[in-house]
């Protein structure tokens, strides 16, 4: 026999993805992408760590005509997926914590997951369901531990879902127009890409930071009231 020739194999196409990277998220899986990662997000307890509000920004972005960083998405596309995932992902969160949501958030040991918990049971307490169900879309990690939450405390199976269905929407839609609006309103915006998305990141978690110094000042104002000398007639 002669000798035999080795052809080397066609290189296998292999998808490198990081859930982390919402551009990355973007350009492997589309406006499909962003219905499964804002189910992941808002309906399962192990989603917490997904981009989602640079997820709908950058979105909204490659949505205008022109941009070249990325994939180029179909607004109406993106709208439909984000709305779907976000509300259908609250509604599977609902119903899980009500078949054992208490459960289910006590075995995890991630710290940020439990922090999550108190800042989200400071919110029912505080603002009662309506608002804290609306507001906890706009604050990392609470959207994810809310909806079981909500579940596990038996809150009223119609009051959520109208709530969260408002919250979804507006949390959905306005992240999703705003980097739209963007793109449209700065020439060559896709080359700053990575600093815009960084600034959404910072904004998403200025309700947390405004929510702990809030805390803080109450927790330091209660202090003072029952310290020794603060009673009247003292």
């Amino acid at each position: 026999m002669g000798g035999l020739a080795l052809v080397p194999a066609p290189p296998v196409a292999t998808l490198a993805v990081n859930v982390l990277d919402a551009s990355s998220l973007l350009a492997a899986f589309g406006a499909l992408g962003i219905a499964v990662v804002l189910f992941a997000e808002t309906g399962l307890l192990v989603g917490f760590f997904l981009p989602g509000d640079s997820l709908l920004f950058t979105a909204g972005l490659l949505c205008r005509p022109g941009i070249h960083s990325g994939p180029h998405l179909n607004l109406l596309q993106v709208l439909a997926a984000a709305v779907v995932g976000a509300l259908a992902g609250a509604q599977c969160g609902f119903v899980l914590g009500r078949r054992g949501g208490r459960a289910l958030l006590s075995r995890s040991r991630n710290k940020r997951l439990h922090e999550g918990v108190e800042r989200a049971e400071e919110l029912l307490g505080r603002y009662g369901h309506a608002r804290a169900i609306v507001l906890a879309r706009f604050v990392p990690v609470v959207r994810t531990v809310l909806n079981p939450l909500a579940g596990a405390l038996g809150i009223p199976s119609r009051t959520f879902a109208v709530w969260q269905m408002a919250g979804g929407a507006v949390w959905t839609v306005g992240l999703v127009l705003g980097g739209y609006a963007l793109g449209s309103a700065i020439p060559n915006v896709d080359r700053y890409l990575l600093p815009v998305v960084g600034l959404v990141v910072l904004l998403s978690l200025l309700p947390v930071g405004i929510e702990l110094l809030r805390g803080r000042r109450r927790a330091a104002a209660a202090a003072a009231s029952a310290a020794p000398g603060s009673t009247d007639g003292q």
